[in-house]
């Protein structure tokens, strides 16, 4: 039977709580930008449904955090800005581009959620069904997105690359600090 190592254990809790909730700051951005700004109501309804699937993770994530005693990562200020404005700025660039940007961050998500899955030890099956039930979650979002007009194609690589490379990064340094 394996047993999860505390530290992986801690890297885990810490870095998917901190992810949950950029996510839902990334939502609100877009949110902002199509209240004010850009006004597409389809586009808004969908977007609010899928933040409401990432509170649902983020509070499971408070609660393992406090339950645990697992310090947040000391970076939770700078990635709420940087997620209000990856999202607030992605909407302002249309449909297309919000949308890509979740698609983006959720591709990254659902293979950062399976390298988890494989280090999770028995001892840990609570937790492993949370994220997998989350994985699921990411997977359908990313596919609302692509449904919804989201292309990495052309000028749009750019920015695919980008907020997968941005989201990769926030990952890392979330893990540790």
């Amino acid at each position: 039977m394996k047993k999860t190592d505390k530290k992986i254990l801690e890297e885990i809790i810490r870095v998917d709580h901190a992810g949950e909730r950029g996510a839902i700051k990334i939502y609100e951005g877009q949110l902002l930008a199509l209240k004010t700004i850009k006004q597409d109501k389809s586009l808004k309804e969908k977007i609010e449904k899928m933040k409401e699937h990432e509170k649902e993770h983020l509070e499971y994530f408070e609660k393992e955090i406090q339950k645990r005693k697992i310090k947040p990562t000391y970076l939770l200020p700078l990635w709420d800005i940087m997620g209000v404005s990856l999202g607030f700025g992605s909407a302002l660039l249309g449909k297309k581009a919000a949308m890509l940007c979740t698609a983006s961050v959720e591709e990254v998500i659902e293979d950062h959620y399976e390298n988890q899955l494989k280090n999770l030890g028995n001892d840990e099956m609570e937790l492993k069904a949370k994220i997998e039930k989350f994985k699921g979650d990411e997977i359908n979002h990313k596919n609302i997105a692509y449904e919804s007009g989201a292309t990495n194609e052309g000028i749009y690589s750019i920015m695919d690359k980008v907020i997968k490379t941005g989201s990769r990064i926030a990952i890392t340094i979330s893990e540790k600090i």
